[in-house]
């Protein structure tokens, strides 16, 4: 969606301009208009403000929403489901689009994951599903209990990550 439009004095004439939606040298000295919901993108903020992301190759499909492990691949970071089955897999991040094996994830280490469904407002674990998350807490031996934040809707977990205990 374009910004709205206005007039800009340019050499004596006016010159019908259009406001711009992302940041960076090339729109230096431009106004800035809201995207479609509303906001400016985090392209225009300045370092530091904004969402908290890495970008890491996939070793796995994702799915937008997914809760995702970082781990050592040969001495490169990649990214995988995270699952509470097993442990060294637990939630560092979520991703909000999907991703194809082998393809760069933009991995978000806090922040609202408004790409999940059927969730139960409250309290939130890493569920033994890869990749989801439950207000159960896992409870067998050998499973990973992590808290992973709390669900404000069925539709949002505000991701924090917590300590992962591995059970006796």
């Amino acid at each position: 969606m374009p910004g709205e439009k206005f007039l800009k004095q340019t050499n004596g004439g006016l010159v019908e301009t259009i406001a711009t939606q992302v940041g960076g040298a090339p729109n230096a000295d431009k106004i800035p208009a809201l995207d479609a919901n509303g906001r400016l993108d985090v392209t225009m903020m300045p370092s530091g403000i904004g969402a908290n992301t890495n970008t890491v190759t996939a070793s796995e499909a994702l799915a937008a929403g997914d809760l995702v492990n970082v781990y050592n691949l040969a001495g490169n970071a990649r990214v995988r489901k995270a699952d509470a089955t097993s442990p060294g897999k637990e939630a560092n991040g979520f991703v909000i689009a999907a991703v194809a094996n082998g393809a760069t994830a933009t991995v978000y280490s806090e922040g609202t994951n408004g790409q999940v469904s059927g969730l139960t407002p409250g309290q939130q674990f890493l569920s033994t599903t890869p990749g989801l998350a439950t207000n159960v807490a896992p409870s067998a031996s050998g499973n990973v209990l992590q808290r992973v934040g709390t669900a404000f809707s069925a539709t949002s977990l505000n991701f924090e990550s917590g300590i992962p205990i591995t059970l006796a």
